[in-house]
């Protein structure tokens, strides 16, 4: 009982300012030793802590100015001296986290202590009375915005850490410690260490809820802006993602929310899916347009990432739940009607969530009243069932063929009467009979009659003039799988073109009753009537006077071009087997290919003359100028189908056949970079393609043809043609791993491919280019050996990377550009070199390079560190891996030559070489002089990026002199794929002449009669 009284007293008694020096230091150091290795006993240490404070609280000295607060004073040290210990940690230290941690902890239990310690009673001034805690979180506070300037990054990121940490645990503050605050958490949003842009983001949206933007100054930046602006332009994804965390979403954030489905992190473009556009954060979609909800589903499901389109197909399931799964309710979230990924996101439901395959039913009800959605949604659940083979879902959805043919039929006569109207349904009424088309391609037509009412649907369709062209292909592909062969379906179509070129006369009534005929039972006499029929027809619309006639007649022969090319398409057996067809060719499609005064007409007779020429060789042989007149005289639009039908007939056909009326088969290639070299970028995309496609096939092999491709894929010109770069990025890595002679062809290239890509990078200034090394880095990775796929019977020249040492030596010996030199010597250590008892590895390869090293350290001597070091580092490889460079002996290979033609080059070469110090020598006047000279000795052979002499080009396009005045005029063209646009300078590249070129008769210049030759 004793002690326990003592102990009373004692805790009463007050304390002595003695306790600060002698007791405090001793408490605090053991609470954050504690604190620091689990967050278990933090609560019971704040308790701790806070009475500690508010014992020192009680010390105070009485002086003549007033109280001075001692025990505060010492505590707020104390703790602050501990805090300050934590700060240099760098990131991912647990032990400080936890001690952050807990410093945050402690500050808001003080607060709550302070709020709790005020009676409902006091009135507002005596709630604004400053406590001990108060004092003490605000000193904490500014001392630790004092080091958010700190120049230690792993202070600055504590500092910040802290601060933000502490912001819910604040309560009130001042204005000018707000402003403070704020003023520092947005300069370290500009930190240059992404952790604490990370924490200043985080910081910036904790104040963000309390900001009001009427008290802002005028011009100054509403947090709201900060945020969005570190989404949107912020590099580090991390900072990206918390600036999306705590983003609100309002219609000002959404459109910038959205973008980040594109962003280039995938992390973050999944948190867009699961985070902000779920059900839970956006309840319903419709606050989104349409066009919003077509590109996030369409960005979603189409991304490279699983992970992404994960989420993604997640968003769509929380969409079917907010409409309780109907699928109609559904699918007008979209426009379906024009929607390129309705589809794409009704499919992934029925993945996600096959119970809805269960749900949805088509009775007669559904047929009945069909509108798009609907539609859409039948055709789709059958293709699903199609792919899935799920046979049984897929009869009980299916109507019979009859009572399809029926609903076709009163939906087409619904669209006619819309057009008849003029209604605004008609686009809807179009998209439903096309649905519905779609359907009845996968429909079985064993029923006889079924088929017979389709087959005769299908066929009155296509014979109304007014029936929509995105219909067209529709109803061909109904009459293809009706149809009895190819013969039968071309005899149906050519009947129906020639009914529309009569004015709708019926030419064989007695077929159209009977429905399909055997495709042997159509007889010459029959030919020779629609033969007659349409001479007499075409004849008497051409000599019409009235331009109202003139125009409609040109109006239905478009609509017979297009039912023709949708024929062709669809057609695979030789024309020469289809004899009916071969009256359409004389008197539709050559007289449009003729028309010049209908452009239209003209474009669409070209495109179903190429699709002729894909079925029929002689054609093609025949026809194969005329579309290399159009590459020229054309309009882009209809280049960019000329150019896909060229490529498409010399990957068909036989090049050499089908040259054989038009040029030498040795211009193929010219003609090839003169395409390459076409102004727009559609064309040139589209060429780039169709080049790609011949030389992985194997059909052209030659190096200016790669090496343009080369210039092209890092041309600033074409940064913004997607499609080519994108075709290029598949193809340069493919065809140089597909063989060892594809490498080789590369490796032949590289040192004059170099050379001009310097140069381009120095004439293109700013403009988007990547950095020299890199393209350089490029190029030696396509080469890599290691990375060829093996094949059966091929062999990989896995020495193929010490050729390229030779190649990158000699250019260091004749190149004078000191950055060219420094990219060139950085590509060493990139070599993958092949083990010394490879047979591949002779001696007298590595005795070349032994030998160019020396000449290089004697004539052409680096003046850099780095540079040297490279050098000496390949030598050393060299020297470890291949044991005999060890007695290399320079005499006794120079004395070599004699018995090998190689080494007495190489020696010519080296020997050639004047000794010149590069980086003491001024760069001034020497690049273009330089550039000839070493192009010209290094060279392997004739390697020309696109450059097209005017002689050949003249040969192979033909003269224009004598083209009509109507004609498309001809642009005039630079000669170079890659040039430069800021200069406007052509790339100097010396070009070995043929004498042996073989000219070719004109094309541009063929008379009228000749014109009929071709397409005959």
């Amino acid at each position: 009982m004793v002690s326990t009284s003592s102990a009373k007293q004692s805790r009463t008694r007050a304390l002595t300012p003695s306790y600060l020096t002698d007791t405090l230091p001793s408490l605090l150091p053991p609470i954050f030793e504690q604190v620091q290795h689990t967050t278990a006993n933090h609560r019971k240490n704040i308790v701790s802590l806070h009475k500690i404070q508010h014992q020192c609280s009680t010390i105070t000295e009485e002086t003549p100015k007033g109280t001075k607060l001692v025990g505060e004073r010492a505590f707020n040290n104390g703790f602050i001296e501990m805090v300050n210990r934590v700060l240099p940690v760098k990131k991912g230290t647990a032990v400080a986290d936890r001690v952050v941690k807990f410093v945050a902890s402690y500050v808001a239990y003080s607060t709550e202590q302070d709020a709790a310690n005020r009676t409902e009673g006091q009135d507002e001034e005596e709630e604004e009375m400053e406590t001990f805690s108060s004092r003490f979180v605000v000193k904490l506070l500014k001392h630790l915005l004092t080091g958010m300037e700190a120049k230690d990054k792993n202070v600055r990121f504590r500092v910040t850490l802290l601060t933000v940490s502490m912001i819910n645990g604040l309560g009130e503050m001042d204005d000018d410690l707000y402003v403070l605050l704020r003023e520092s958490l947005l300069n370290r949003s500009r930190d240059k260490e992404a952790a604490v842009r990370v924490q200043a983001a985080l910081g910036l949206a904790k104040l963000q809820s309390g900001e009001d933007e009427d008290d802002l100054e005028e011009g100054q930046e509403s947090l709201g802006e900060v945020l969005l602006d570190l989404l949107r332009y912020d590099q580090a994804a991390e900072v990206r993602r918390a600036a999306l965390y705590n983003l609100p979403r309002n219609p000002t954030t959404l459109p910038h929310i959205l973008a980040r489905t594109r962003d280039t992190d995938p992390i973050l473009r999944r948190t867009v899916y699961a985070g902000s556009l779920s059900a839970t954060a956006l309840p319903d979609p419709r606050v989104l347009s349409i066009a919003q909800r077509e590109e996030i589903v369409r960005n979603g499901l189409g991304d490279r990432e699983g992970s992404v389109r994960k989420a993604a197909a997640g968003m769509l399931g929380g969409w079917v739940d907010l409409v309780e799964g109907d699928m109609i309710e559904f699918l007008s979230r979209f426009d379906v009607v024009s929607s390129q990924v309705a589809e794409e996101a009704l499919i992934s439901v029925f993945v996600t969530r096959p119970e809805i395959l269960d749900i949805v039913e088509f009775n007669d009800e559904f047929w009945t009243s069909l509108n798009p959605e609907k539609a859409f949604l039948a055709r789709v659940f059958v293709d699903h069932c199609i792919s899935n083979k799920d046979d049984v879902r897929l009869e009980e959805a299916l109507p019979v063929v009859t009572a399809l043919a029926f609903c076709i039929q009163d939906e087409y006569n619904k669209l006619v009467g819309s057009t008849n109207d003029g209604n605004e349904d008609i686009t809807d009424r179009a998209f439903i009979v096309g649905e519905l088309l779609k359907l009845a391609v996968n429909l079985d037509y064993a029923d006889e009659i079924g088929r017979r009412k389709m087959f005769q649907l299908a066929r009155e369709m296509i014979s109304q003039a007014n029936l929509p062209e995105p219909l067209i292909p529709k109803c061909l592909d109904i009459l293809s799988k009706i149809a009895n062969g190819e013969r039968d379906l071309i005899r149906v179509v050519v009947d129906v073109v020639t009914e529309l070129r009569e004015g709708g006369e019926d030419l064989h009534d007695e077929t159209d009753e009977e429905g399909p005929m055997d495709s042997q039972s159509s007889s010459t006499s029959d030919q020779s009537i629609i033969r007659r029929r349409s001479v007499i027809s075409a004849s008497r619309r051409m000599n019409s006077e009235d331009p109202e006639e003139r125009m409609k007649a040109a109006l239905i022969d478009l609509r017979c071009l297009l039912i023709c090319i949708s024929l062709l398409e669809r057609a695979n057996s030789n024309l020469q087997d289809n004899s009916v067809f071969h009256g359409l060719l004389p008197d539709l499609i050559i007289p449009a290919v003729r028309n010049k005064e209908e452009p239209a007409l003209r474009d669409q007779g070209l495109i179903c003359l190429g699709l002729c020429c894909m079925i029929d060789a002689k054609m093609a042989t025949n026809s194969f100028g005329l579309f290399i007149q159009q590459l020229t005289a054309a309009d882009d639009e209809l280049k960019v189908k000329v150019c896909q039908v060229v490529f498409d007939l010399l990957m068909l056909h036989d090049i050499n056949d089908l040259v054989s009326n038009t040029m030498a088969a040795d211009k193929v290639v010219e003609l090839v970079r003169h395409v390459l070299s076409q102004d727009s970028p559609e064309v040139q995309a589209v060429a780039c393609e169709g080049v790609a496609k011949l030389m992985l096939a194997g059909m052209i092999s030659d190096e200016t043809v790669l090496q343009s491709l080369v210039l092209l894929y890092f041309s600033p010109e074409t940064a913004d043609n997607q499609p080519l770069r994108q075709c290029l990025t598949y193809f340069l890595p493919v065809y140089c791993y597909s063989s060892s002679e594809n490498q080789g062809r590369m490796l032949s290239i590289f040192s004059d491919t170099f050379g001009l890509l310097a140069q381009l990078s120095e004439d293109a200034e700013d403009e988007e280019m990547p950095p020299l090394a890199q393209m350089g880095l490029m190029m030696v990775d396509w080469l890599d050996p290691h990375k060829t796929v093996e094949r059966g019977g091929a062999t990989i020249d896995t020495a193929i990377h010490l050729d390229l040492a030779e190649q990158i030596f000699r250019s260091l010996l004749t190149e004078t550009s000191k950055d060219m030199r420094k990219a060139l010597v950085s590509f060493l250590s990139k070599l993958n070199l092949p083990e010394a008892d490879d047979s591949s590895v002779q001696s007298w390869r590595l005795k070349s390079l032994m030998a160019l090293i020396q000449a290089i350290r004697a004539k052409r001597p680096f003046g850099d560190a780095s540079s040297k070091n490279a050098l000496a580092k390949f030598e050393g490889v060299l020297l470890k891996r291949y044991t005999e460079l060890e007695e290399y002996d320079e005499d006794a290979f120079r004395g070599e030559g004699g018995e090998n033609e190689r080494i007495e080059e190489l020696w010519g070469f080296i020997d050639d070489v004047e000794e010149k110090d590069i980086d003491a020598q001024s760069e001034v006047g020497s690049r273009r002089g330089r550039r000839a000279s070493s192009t010209t000795s290094t060279r392997r052979g004739s390697v020309t990026p696109s450059v097209i002499s005017d002689d050949d080009r003249s040969t192979i396009l033909g003269d224009n002199s004598d083209e009509d005045a109507d004609e498309t005029p001809r642009k005039p063209r630079s000669t170079v794929v890659a040039k430069p646009k800021s200069r406007g300078k052509k790339m100097e590249v010396v070009e070995e002449e043929s004498e042996e070129d073989t000219e070719v008769e004109s094309i541009l210049g063929e008379e009228e009669d000749d014109e009929d030759e071709l397409a005959l």
